[in-house]
């Protein structure tokens, strides 16, 4: 054996090392699924009260509006809510200084009351038809749980060996053909 060559056994076991080894994982990887895991973990801590708001889950009581703040979103639109207190039926819950969401706030005026939930969320509490914050928490686990995966399930997709037999795969049909890369080098007839 010439120097250089490998053995047929030495390269069998070379291939077979090869196969069994794992692809690294790219920066560009690493950071798509932090970024999924982050998205995911997000939207986790934000399930169980969307989907407490959307069925009404937690102590009914009246929200009475104080005051209400409005900003432009876009050129012309303005979006406002109510901020005021929220009491529970029975008295239990007292919480002041909350935002309401609700569909019907655009025709409030101060001092009014409706009826309205908490779901315990720090700053807001629910108008009676409830909220579909829920839809948006699913598209978001979807998309973060299809970016924290996404490196595992390109990494799986092994890449086809090169066809070194291509001409002679070919049937009699296809004598004539000639792949792409062979052009270049046929020479002007």
């Amino acid at each position: 054996m010439q120097q250089g060559e490998v053995a047929a056994s030495d390269r069998a076991s070379l291939g077979e090392r090869k196969a069994g080894r794992r692809r690294r994982l790219s920066v560009f990887d690493a950071v798509i699924m932090a970024g999924g895991l982050m998205v995911l973990a997000f939207a986790a801590y934000q399930a169980g009260p969307a989907l407490a708001a959307a069925t009404g889950d937690g102590p009914h009581g009246t929200f009475t509006a104080v005051r209400q703040s409005c900003f432009e979103h876009h050129p012309g639109k303005w979006l406002c809510t109510w901020r005021g207190d929220f009491r529970s039926d029975d008295g239990k819950v007292v919480r002041e200084g909350v935002t309401l969401y609700d569909s019907e706030q655009d025709t409030m005026k101060a001092g009014q009351t409706v009826r309205a939930f908490d779901t315990g969320r720090p700053d807001h509490v629910y108008g009676e038809d409830g909220s579909r914050e829920w839809v948006t928490v699913a598209i978001l686990l979807a998309l973060g749980a299809g970016l924290a995966s996404r490196p595992l399930w390109t990494r799986r997709r092994p890449r086809p060996a090169p066809d070194d037999d291509a001409r002679e795969t070919r049937g009699a049909d296809d004598a004539e053909a000639v792949a792409p890369w062979e052009l270049a080098h046929e020479p002007v007839r």
